[in-house]
């Protein structure tokens, strides 16, 4: 089958990114695949962090692209329609996360599915900080795919809302294997200057509002110097919150923070340091960070909110708390190390889950929903 994949690629980073790498290089496997790229994803103006783009030291997946798309230049819209057209694809793939490039995308899968089939995948159909004019873009682009693939119930079910009649499965993130393997612990702790002996709780990736790390803050003070907190991740917005937090903490000699984008290799030095990953989400649908924990076999204590009750505490991964409330997510994680037998569990359930979630698999399950619409 020949597929064209619509997407950010290399020499953009971030989760999205990685996830269409990922997924690029399962599908050449049995396919010819060739990969559109943005020319700009965003006007730097538009963009929160520091730069968009992998830093000369990255080791990220260089996946090679027509980089085509403008996602503020409408003028370009119709050249990489064409371009994606005149290369004569079976199937185009188009990832999805945001309603600001459903103009864009919206275009080009309206056009396209006149001559095959466009498969969306929705990595969000609502953003995690919706605006008023989500639903409608959204609405736009949807109307263009021929099928959609979400990745949790969650984004299933805003689907749904939003366009009750299309053609969709769930599928699942699968999990990411491309950060190399586990270091011996006492050599990642060397690594970020950690305390030996201490049960470390890791807060990971990109710092944004909705993602709790002020929760994670509070109820990292109520817990023993047993403890021991790593902050790794770029704030998208400014850090000063947190630090009046940190600063005022009365575990304020306990946290190692490094804010920062983490590059592809050295997300092993956090995660092999860890014994509990912490997600304090106030909304969420599902969880590239959840991806990485699994891969790494580190549990996780996660928030009650879209697909991580789904993910981590049915799948016996990890624990739920409730809510994104400072007492109850330090009594998970004292319960996590309280309870006998416990972390073991936790990591048996990772994995059976790490052959569940392979990236063959939901290759294939992907490809027999094309084959199906």
């Amino acid at each position: 089958m020949r597929i064209a994949f619509l997407s950010c690629f290399y020499p953009y980073r971030g989760g999205i990114s990685q996830f269409n790498a990922s997924l690029y290089q399962e599908l050449t496997k049995e396919n010819e695949v060739r990969a559109f790229n943005f020319s700009r994803q965003y006007p730097d103006f538009l963009f929160p962090g520091k730069t968009q783009y992998v830093t000369k030291d990255d080791e990220a997946v260089k996946i090679e692209s027509l980089r085509i798309l403008d996602s503020a230049n409408p003028f370009t819209y119709g050249k990489t329609y064409r371009a994606i057209r005149d290369w004569r694809p079976d199937l185009v793939v188009i990832s999805y996360w945001m309603s600001y490039f459903a103009p864009s995308l919206g275009f080009a899968a309206r056009h396209l599915s006149k001559y095959c089939k466009v498969v969306s995948i929705l990595h969000n159909v609502i953003p995690h900080e919706p605006k008023f004019f989500d639903a409608p873009l959204t609405k736009y682009f949807l109307k263009g795919c021929t099928g959609h693939i979400t990745l949790c119930d969650e984004v299933e079910a805003d689907l749904r809302r939003l366009a009750p009649d299309v053609k969709s499965r769930v599928l699942f993130h699968p999990i990411y294997s491309h950060f190399g393997a586990r270091l011996p612990r006492p050599e990642a702790e060397d690594k970020l200057g950690l305390v030996h002996g201490r049960k470390n709780l890791l807060f990971f990736g990109l710092i944004r509002q909705y993602k709790g790390l002020d929760v994670l803050l509070r109820a990292f003070g109520e817990l023993d110097d047993a403890y021991q907190l790593i902050i790794a991740g770029e704030p998208y917005g400014s850090f000063e919150p947190y630090q009046s937090l940190i600063d005022s903490s009365p575990a304020k000699d306990r946290i190692r923070i490094f804010t920062r984008y983490i590059k592809d290799s050295e997300v092993k030095d956090y995660f092999s340091a860890a014994d509990l990953a912490v997600l304090p989400y106030r909304s969420a649908t599902q969880s590239g960070i959840n991806a990485i924990a699994l891969h790494f076999e580190v549990p996780m204590v996660v928030t009650d909110v879209g697909g991580l009750k789904e993910s981590v505490g049915n799948a016996g991964t990890g624990l739920v708390a409730a809510k994104a409330e400072p007492g109850l997510i330090a009594a998970e994680i004292r319960r996590y190390f309280s309870e006998e037998g416990l972390p073991e569990k936790c990591r048996e359930a990772i994995r059976s889950e790490k052959d569940r979630l392979s990236w063959p698999t939901f290759t294939s399950r992907f490809l027999d929903f094309v084959e199906k619409i």
